[in-house]
């Protein structure tokens, strides 16, 4: 058994059901990034220590500075089950006795099974106090900006706060050398936002209110409604978060390629360890720029509409692009047991979290394989994959079961970074350079700084090419 592969499972059920119980441990995309992170972190160093040791000599250098050397004869996979279950059950508490199961379940067997087990909590202890003064995802002492441009809540959903607005300027890195940072969106007024606005308007309209787009804006067909929801994992109930999803689909990749345990230590801490940076780099830069999103945006795209509207004297006549009853298909609500409306997520829409989290995840994959390029891939090749938002199981927020969909990426990879990022353009929760500037022919142009997958492509490459040390980044405030 691969002790890898058998706890990143452990820790993708524990998101799940985090989303699910009520008991809101880890929730949101930015805690349930940080919480995969110290897990397989944590699974990591107890791992390569032990490997590294003179009787086993791997080249699997440790993540933590100064850790001890264990004892020669201890388990590897004793070490780094004792590391999950650890940093598992301070996580996530309420569900211990699941951990504690799947810890019997494991079947440890062997020599060295007690000193594989204190090197692995040590290790886990370890990296518990390095991140206990991580910031939370509170909203308290957060007020909102009135300006126009600036975000606001969904008013299809007002009383939904904000969430993390503090997290990505009070944290430190995970992996990153640095605090990389975007080039500002285009902004209100401008021919690109213009574009941009116009796209997503057709593009990511509610079902019901297609009827009402102006002539010359392209409404959303099947095919990208369902785009838009398969990469939803919005902290839905059963599904969890996006970096469950990207977790997912590397499993998919390590499992084809036969990768070996040594292999699956290393390439399953890079990706987490990278999502974790992604999710504080994401988090600051949303807040420092502060876009509102296209529920906002498209309603109050009149200057003399919002808080901070103003007059027109010489007319009364609304923009071409304003529609103040414009809603989108929004982020699915899936799986609600009250059957609730989906929504726009409760935080800045610049950059998108998806895309950096997919670019961060999935471009680290690629460069694990030794695939340098922004193009193409063939690491999917003769693979599919079900999203859990079509697995057949899961229920839209009408209570309707969607059909199972078995989808093939022929482009790989790279082609996942691409659509994951515009799938939330079709929901209608996020403008086009939230995930990437476009050129003339709306292709994502990465020779621009701008949006969530190059901010996640700068991560992967960070990490991956500084090695997998502790990061000295401190938090920016």
């Amino acid at each position: 058994m691969d002790p890898i592969l058998y706890w990143n499972e452990v820790a993708l059920e524990a998101n799940r059901v985090s989303h699910t119980n009520g008991k809101n441990e880890q929730t949101g995309p930015t805690l349930s990034s940080r919480a995969l992170a110290i897990v397989h972190l944590a699974m990591y160093d107890a791992y390569a220590g032990v490997r590294g040791n003179p009787l086993t000599p791997i080249n699997l250098s440790s993540y933590l500075p100064g850790l001890p050397n264990p004892d020669l004869n201890a388990s590897a996979a004793a070490a780094t089950a004792a590391a999950a279950h650890a940093t598992l059950s301070i996580l996530f508490p309420s569900q211990k006795s699941f951990f504690d199961l799947k810890y019997a379940q494991a079947g440890l067997q062997g020599n060295g099974l007690q000193e594989g087990v204190e090197f692995g909590r040590l290790v886990a202890q370890r990296i518990l106090e390095k991140r206990q003064d991580d910031p939370n995802a509170s909203d308290a002492g957060y007020v909102a900006s009135m300006a126009r441009g600036d975000h606001r809540p969904d008013p299809d959903n007002p009383g939904q706060g904000f969430h993390a607005p503090f997290y990505g300027a009070n944290s430190r890195g995970f992996a990153v050398t640095d605090r990389h940072e975007l080039d500002a969106p285009p902004q209100p007024g401008s021919s690109e936002y213009r574009n941009a606005l116009q796209e997503v308007q057709g593009k990511g309209i509610a079902p019901e209110l297609m009827g009402t787009l102006p002539p010359g804006l392209s409404p959303r067909d099947a095919n990208e409604t369902l785009i838009g929801l398969y990469w939803g994992y919005d902290g839905a109930a059963e599904l969890g978060t996006p970096p469950r999803l990207y977790n997912q689909i590397v499993r998919a990749v390590a499992i084809a390629r036969n990768n070996s345990v040594d292999q699956n230590a290393r390439l399953f801490a890079l990706v987490n360890a990278a999502m974790g940076d992604a999710g504080i780099l994401a988090w600051d830069q949303k807040y420092i720029h502060d876009l509102w999103r296209p529920v906002v945006g498209i309603r109050e795209d009149d200057p003399s509409l919002g808080p901070a509207g103003m007059g027109n004297s010489s007319s009364n006549t609304l923009s071409e692009d304003s529609d103040p009853s414009w809603l989108p298909l929004g982020a699915p609500k899936t799986n609600s047991r009250t059957m609730e409306k989906n929504f726009t997520p409760p935080f800045p829409a610049y950059p998108s979290g998806h895309a950096t989290f997919g670019a961060a995840a999935l471009h680290i994959t690629r460069l694990f394989y030794g695939v340098t390029s922004r193009s193409n891939d063939d690491l999917f090749d003769n693979l599919t994959f079900v999203s859990d938002e079509f697995n057949g199981i899961s229920r839209d927020n009408k209570g309707a079961i969607r059909p199972r969909h078995d989808r093939s990426f022929p482009g790989g990879l790279w082609q996942m970074i691409v659509e994951n990022g515009i799938s939330r353009v079709l929901l209608g929760v996020h403008w086009v350079f939230d995930s990437f500037a476009v050129d003339r022919s709306d292709n994502p142009d990465l020779s621009r700084n701008v949006g969530g997958v190059p901010l996640g492509i700068t991560i992967a490459e960070d990490i991956f090419n500084n090695g997998l040390n502790m990061s000295n980044v401190g938090p920016r405030l």
